[in-house]
């Protein structure tokens, strides 16, 4: 059959394109191919997936998962499906730099614990996607790769840290991604791109954290939130750390392609909180709220729901705070670097490890102490508000060259990721927040909010973001990258 790109093989999401494989109406080396060129002919623009697999290694595993399908041996939503896991995150094989020149000739020796749910469902791995160093910072860019650009506009930064990810699904060249979050790192570049992106409930999806309930989340993003649902459904798994919590319900199964019993939530029925720049509190760039309610929570009201405007009834400094000691003590993890290392490290790096270095037990207690007093305060909330929405972001898409913005609305941000202030209470309680599109600026650079639900209620928000989703389709939009570059291919139909 003959299509454009644009509406065939590249263009398809996850659910579509793991249906048209197992119908055998694509093979898995079609998609291997046509996900190849894609990449091919869009990377060099925004520079999205990096430390690409040799193709010839590709397409020999995508022809092995062939042989496996036409034995009747299908392993999951992923069989065959293309994906490229953010350089955060092991992967067995394969370059393990994490933007950084101290890990430039460093390979993974295992998967981590999600990439092996991934590799299980049969996912065929072409690349990695960049990150900014070490995950630091809310801009992708790093002394090994290079910056990523924004495909809606590649002056301007895609955001961070899942900032490949979230071009790399933009650009069509991935149908679904995992990213990873620990200050809005699957929120902030899901924004910037128009695509939706996924920080799970503490505990959904395995991590490596002991212990201690440090704020990192892997997740998953994606165009669609039924594509979005299905890569989170690879993902889960029964908790593998000893303070997660168990997964419950559909998003369980092994293979979620059946995704009948997931339905969008009846609006008229949603109590919706707004949060806003937290009664004046966050420093936003001039008409980026307006812009995000009317995108979010103006359309839900549209569709019944019952919208209050609301701020946390909480000391936020405090919140901020602990939040800042949360992050320190986690840097505290690389502190061994600056004794060989400190020249190779961006300089917001080195003030965090010296930042954890710097703290007290003490501190750790208190700010600990305020975490679970927030935890308190927002459970609260959610006895009032089925959902939240916030901006995913205080300013809009900045120019690459920008490392970080120094000052918005005439007003000084003291650290290098106070301008994402909006995302850190949300992953200083644990629940779910879904990075999700709410337009557009007049100019064509994508806005999005963040959409929150209570502790473990993941399924709410998808629910949510399905009804919202109907109503608008900006993630269906189709960034200037991708439209210039539409040509015609031919696709060999297996039906």
């Amino acid at each position: 059959m003959e299509l454009t790109e644009l509406s065939g093989i590249s263009d398809l999401g996850l659910v579509d394109l793991a249906a048209a494989l197992r119908r055998r109406e694509v093979s898995c080396v079609e998609v291997a191919e046509a996900t190849l060129a894609r990449i091919d002919r869009l990377n060099p623009a925004v520079n999205a997936v990096v430390d690409r697999r040799d193709p010839d290694a590709v397409l020999a595993e995508a022809a092995g998962l062939d042989e496996e399908a036409a034995a009747g041996r299908w392993r999951g939503v992923l069989h065959g499906v293309p994906q490229a896991v953010k350089d955060l995150a092991e992967v067995a094989g394969q370059p393990f730099t994490a933007g950084s020149p101290v890990f430039r000739d460093r390979v993974g020796v295992v998967d981590a614990p999600h990439v092996a749910r991934m590799r299980a469902a049969g996912a065929v791995f072409v690349g990695r996607t960049n990150t900014p160093e070490m995950g630091f910072g809310s801009q992708t860019y790093n002394p090994v790769h290079g910056v990523t650009r924004n495909p809606w506009d590649p002056a301007r930064t895609v955001g961070g840290s899942s900032g490949g990810a979230a071009a790399a699904l933009a650009c069509r060249m991935l149908p679904a991604a995992d990213g990873s979050d620990y200050m809005g790192s699957l929120r902030n570049p899901a924004a910037w791109s128009s695509v939706y992106g996924l920080r799970p409930s503490r505990g959904r999806v395995p991590g490596v954290s002991g212990f201690v309930a440090q704020l990192g989340e892997a997740g998953p993003m994606a165009r669609s939130v039924a594509d979005l649902a299905a890569l989170f459904g690879v993902m889960t798994e029964q908790p593998s750390t000893p303070i997660g919590d168990a997964p419950v319900g559909p998003l369980d199964r092994a293979d979620p392609l059946d995704l009948t019993d997931l339905c969008p939530a009846d609006p008229s029925r949603l109590r919706v909180g707004w949060l806003g720049d937290l009664g004046g509190r966050l420093a936003c760039e001039d008409g980026l709220l307006d812009l995000a309610r009317r995108g979010s929570v103006d359309v839900l009201e549209g569709l019944g729901a019952a919208v209050e405007e609301v701020v946390p009834p909480f000391d936020l400094d405090a919140l901020w705070d602990a939040f800042l000691v949360w992050r320190g003590w986690n840097a505290c993890e690389m502190a061994p670097l600056l004794e060989h290392h400190r020249g190779d490290l961006k300089p917001e790096l080195v003030w965090e490890i010296e930042q954890g270095l710097a703290l007290t037990a003490l501190q750790v207690h208190r700010a600990a102490a305020v975490r679970t007093e927030w935890y308190r305060a927002v459970v609260g909330m959610f006895a009032r508000f089925d959902v939240l929405v916030a901006p995913a972001t205080q300013v809009h898409p900045f120019p690459v060259e920008v490392t970080w913005p120094r000052e918005i609305a005439g007003r000084t941000m003291d650290t290098y990721h106070r301008w994402m202030e909006t995302v850190a209470p949300w992953s200083m309680a644990g629940v779910p927040a879904l990075g999700m599109p709410a337009g557009f600026t007049p100019g064509g650079l994508p806005v999005g909010v963040q959409l929150i639900g209570p502790p473990g209620g993941d399924r709410r928000v998808l629910e949510v973001a399905l009804a919202h989703e109907a109503a608008t389709g900006y993630a269906r939009a189709v960034p200037p990258v991708v439209s210039r570059s539409s040509r015609r291919v031919s696709v060999v139909g297996h039906g």
